[in-house]
């Protein structure tokens, strides 16, 4: 720790004071503690503003990313229902390889539109969800009123 000696000047002796320790002249009035605190509040509502916009940001991101896997979906299943339309047809009209490759076929394409829905469906529940920093903002916005009534 580095001190700074003082010489007092009345008895000729040195003391020493740790370097950043405020004296009485060095003291911070009330005003300007009140200036520090108002200041710092503002910062922080600032940043947690900044915070909150970032996580919406990402959960918009999120949100677009699971509407597009949904649509992919129902994109895949308007082709597998003309897949098995066609399938039922070969059906009645041929025996077993046309309409059974076919049947096939569209119980895949099913299988792909429920992976893609069932993916588009969480990323969309993660998107709505309320960001954590709106509610920091809220209970900051909270201590600091109550800190100016008292």
């Amino acid at each position: 720790m580095i001190e700074e000696v003082k010489v007092d000047s009345q008895t000729g002796t040195a003391g020493s004071a740790p370097t950043g320790t405020p004296g009485p002249d060095r003291q911070a009035s009330l005003g300007k503690l009140v200036e520090q605190i108002s200041e710092q509040a503002s910062r922080l509502v600032r940043a947690e503003l900044a915070l909150a916009k970032a996580e919406l940001t990402e959960k918009a991101k999120k949100s677009g990313i699971g509407a597009g896997l949904l649509m992919t979906a129902l994109l895949i299943l308007a082709y597998a229902v003309g897949v098995l339309l066609l399938a039922a047809v070969y059906g009645l009209g041929t025996v077993w390889p046309l309409w059974l490759s076919a049947l096939v076929i569209g119980g895949f394409m099913l299988l792909m539109t429920t992976v893609l829905a069932l993916a588009g469906v969480q990323l969309l529940k993660k998107g709505t969800a309320t960001p954590d920093s709106v509610q920091r903002v809220k209970d900051d916005i909270t201590s600091i009123k109550e800190g100016m009534h008292r």
